[in-house]
């Protein structure tokens, strides 16, 4: 019996699954998944990450079973690996034809290329899906005919070219009869070097990131757009770990948008359409990875800023990570990245500035730290939120905007109550007193003095930058 192979990488569903529904379409399934776990590491992901990854791996096997598709599991090192990795299993399931959604950094694109060319070769089948978008990369172009390098030109092209087809949901696959693999085993938990988050704060599968996004439509989403900026308030969907692995769709989020918001998503509700711009702000960050793909080689998008000066200061880097450089706000982003895997967005754009304008530390230390702990962590957000924080990037912030970490701690968390929770040393002084602690209170309680002093470190940061030659 003939069949069809249906790849799974960054979209461990089978709800709406572009892929998915074409392979089934065309003759029965099995489905397979191959674990990079060298290659992922040599690329900077952590084990938060890739504990999510295989837990979901597992939920995705179960549904998979449940309409009688099977999941090949196999390890490999490296992308490389991929095609011939592939096209064994292919021979030995007589496989005529290859599904899979496509993945939009370099090296990703450059493995599927590999693995299209040898299953083509074989005389077998090879089709890619752009299901994790609603546009493609390259179909949003300016007037010029070039990619989009300022977000919000490409954002009102999405909201006017957007038609209902390509938010249609895909057909879930109805049962097939069950195919039976003789040989394969369950799979194992993959090697961690450190103990991943407590699973609990993070459960895997689509049910569990459809439970999210119900209860966020239910009781959060009409806040979202006052919310969303206060790290003490769960005030955020948390689906970002899902959409990252693709356990939910884009087009799951905005249907439920659509539905909750008298079928609009630019206009209406402004929670919902506060969320939905942060949607497609993903996509925006897919659009570039594609369209310029000197950012998946270490490189600034703004190529001027290649030239900047900046510090060695592996003390500094280091209390950083530590979460101890004697500003609170910034020490209890630090801290919620350790400890659970995940920070609040305005966290995240708080300690990216403080690093790359307080510290002038290469901001691809810091995108790499974050992508080495995020349970979210995906090289298209994370790279074009840190070079957006270290005006290197797309659309990115003014150089001569520099976050003051105390005005940001007073305006978002106003009672100090995050700074609390995750710097429990600062937990007894009172809130007025936890955005900035007197010397006194910094000896009584043992929390460090500040590392750089704002108004010094945002001249530094300024003079850096009015040394680069002017963009080209």
């Amino acid at each position: 019996m003939t069949c069809t192979l249906m790849w799974f990488r960054s979209d461990l569903r089978i709800h709406d699954n572009t892929a998915l529904a074409a392979a089934t379409r065309r003759s029965p399934v099995i489905a397979v998944f191959l674990r990079s776990i060298p290659h992922w590491q040599r690329h900077g992901h952590g084990a938060n990450k890739l504990d999510f990854w295989h837990r979901g791996v597992a939920a995705l096997g179960e549904a998979l079973a449940g309409i009688g598709i099977p999941l090949l599991h196999r390890d490999i090192d490296d992308f490389d690996e991929a095609p011939a990795t592939l096209l064994d299993i292919a021979r030995q399931v007589d496989a005529t034809a290859l599904h899979f959604n496509h993945e939009y950094p370099l090296d990703e694109q450059r493995r599927d290329r590999a693995v299209t060319a040898a299953i083509h070769q074989a005389g077998i089948m090879v089709t890619g899906h752009h299901d994790a978008v609603a546009f493609a990369p390259g179909e949003l172009l300016t007037g010029k005919g070039d990619y989009h390098s300022v977000f919000t030109p490409f954002a009102r092209a999405w909201h006017r070219q957007l038609t209902a087809q390509r938010l249609a949901l895909c057909d879930t696959p109805s049962p097939q009869a069950s195919i039976r693999i003789e040989s394969e085993r369950p799979f194992a938990a993959p090697p961690l070097a450190t103990s991943p988050a407590d699973a609990g704060l993070w459960p895997a599968g689509e049910a569990a990131a459809a439970d999210r996004l119900e209860r966020f439509l239910r009781f959060r989403a009409h806040r979202y757009a006052q919310q969303r900026d206060f790290p003490a308030i769960v005030g955020t969907s948390e689906l970002s770990p899902y959409l990252a692995l693709g356990m939910i769709s884009h087009r799951q989020c905005l249907q439920a948008a659509l539905n909750d918001n008298d079928g609009s998503l630019a206009e209406g509700d402004a929670g919902i359409v506060s969320w939905v711009n942060e949607l497609v702000w993903r996509e925006f960050y897919r659009h570039v990875a594609a369209g310029f793909p000197r950012v998946c080689r270490h490189r600034a998008f703004q190529r001027h800023t290649e030239a900047l000066a900046w510090r060695d200061d592996e003390t500094g880097f280091r209390a950083w990570c530590e979460g101890r450089t004697g500003y609170p706000i910034v020490d209890a982003g630090m801290r919620q990245l350790v400890r659970i895997g995940w920070m609040h967005n305005r966290l995240r754009m708080i300690v990216a500035m403080f690093l790359s304008k307080h510290l002038l530390i290469d901001w691809r230390r810091g995108e790499a730290f974050f992508l080495q702990h995020l349970v979210d962590g995906e090289f298209c957000a994370n790279n074009g939120g840190w070079q957006w924080a270290a005006s290197t990037g797309t659309d990115a912030a003014p150089y001569f905007r520099v976050f003051n970490p105390t005005t940001q701690s007073h305006r978002f968390d106003a009672e100090g109550r995050f700074i609390a929770e995750y710097v429990p040393e600062l937990a007894e002084l009172p809130a007025q007193n936890r955005h900035a602690p007197s010397d006194a209170q910094r000896i009584d309680t043992g929390y460090p003095s500040p590392i750089v002093e704002h108004k010094a470190a945002r001249i530094r940061a300024l003079d850096a930058f009015r040394t680069l030659p002017p963009p080209t």
